[in-house]
């Protein structure tokens, strides 16, 4: 079964979990990942779900305002042996929960096309691919999604 936990940036799971995926984008991102990695800072999220499966971190997300009633979801990630158990899918769905809470309307991410499970995942939970936003203008392997909550 998944636990799931709302926390913040500051949570050592989180941060943990943070480093893993910053060692694999770090491979599939190549000499880009430096480019990216600068607009992942996670010192300062207020807002970050945690996915236990037997008291064992899983997986992780958080979100973080963007500007009006839009939300940034960042840092989403799964370990690979919990892959394919429906971990991001939750983790998405609270996320988007407290995002509604919130009073947000709209929830946008960005992904890398070296990411093909990913893209496959916002893909089946409703997000939809949008033009590149903000930092991700014209950067030729970001892919950029948003979905609108009601």
């Amino acid at each position: 079964m998944i636990e799931i936990q709302r926390t913040d940036s500051h949570n050592k799971d989180f941060i943990n979990l943070v480093k893993l995926l910053d060692a694999d984008l770090a491979i599939r991102d190549g000499i880009e990942h430096g480019f990216y990695a600068q607009f992942n800072q996670v010192d300062q999220i207020k807002y970050v779900v945690l996915a236990f499966i037997n008291n064992q971190p899983a997986g992780c997300g958080s979100i973080k305002h963007y500007e009006d009633d839009t939300i940034e979801i960042k840092r989403m990630y799964t370990i690979p042996a919990h892959r394919g158990k429906g971990v991001a899918s939750q983790i998405l769905h609270e996320l988007e929960i407290w995002a509604k809470e919130m009073e947000y309307r709209t929830c946008i991410l960005e992904t890398g096309k070296k990411q093909p499970e990913a893209i496959a995942l916002y893909k089946k939970i409703s997000f939809n691919i949008m033009a590149n936003y903000g930092q991700y203008e014209g950067v030729e392997n970001s892919m950029c999604f948003e979905k609108q909550l009601r």
